[in-house]
């Protein structure tokens, strides 16, 4: 079966929606899933992914999912399924460990936000086949990573992270030989 369109995004929001009505219903949950250094250095490696799938509350995860979405879509259209799925994975990985290695170690860290960074790093590149203003997308990183100096729960160099695993992937994905 192959899959057509945007379909992959829509699984992953869809995951990361059912993942978070469970994180409400079991105590634990989120515990079990999120990042930190120290969860990281005892070999926790799983976590790298299932980060993404818990978030802090209903605004955390709105802004995601839907920024996810939007993003998504243009980004998978493009690239087509396995390209997208190579810089979803590996924005969501550099996030996490950009988090894991360098947040204080028992800082926790939770949410899509490197992957939306990733997806943003992804546009950012190829956006002008798309007709998008680069200088509003980067305009909008640059706010995003200030507000993650003066408020706290914002984990910027999960941000930081995903957007340089998204952006690599893309730059060796469209390179041309």
């Amino acid at each position: 079966m192959r899959l057509r369109g945007h379909l992959f995004t829509n699984l992953l929001t869809t995951a990361i929606a059912f993942s978070y009505l469970i994180q409400l219903i079991l105590p634990g949950y989120k515990e079990a899933l999120w990042i930190s250094g120290l969860s990281y250095q005892q070999g926790e490696y799983w976590r790298l992914i299932t980060a993404a799938l818990v978030h802090d509350n209903l605004i955390h995860l709105g802004l995601n999912l839907y920024t996810l979405y939007v993003l998504g879509t243009s980004v998978e259209l493009y690239f087509g399924r396995k390209k997208y799925i190579s810089i979803v994975f590996t924005s969501l990985i550099s996030g996490s460990l950009a988090s894991a290695f360098f947040n204080n170690p028992l800082t926790v860290s939770v949410g899509a936000s490197g992957i939306v960074f990733g997806l943003i790093g992804s546009l950012i590149l190829i956006g002008a086949r798309f007709g998008v203003d680069k200088c509003g997308i980067i305009g909008f990183v640059i706010a995003n990573l200030a507000l993650g100096f003066f408020l706290d729960g914002i984990d910027w160099r999960a941000h930081v992270g995903g957007l340089l695993g998204g952006s690599i992937v893309t730059c060796v994905t469209t390179r041309k030989n």
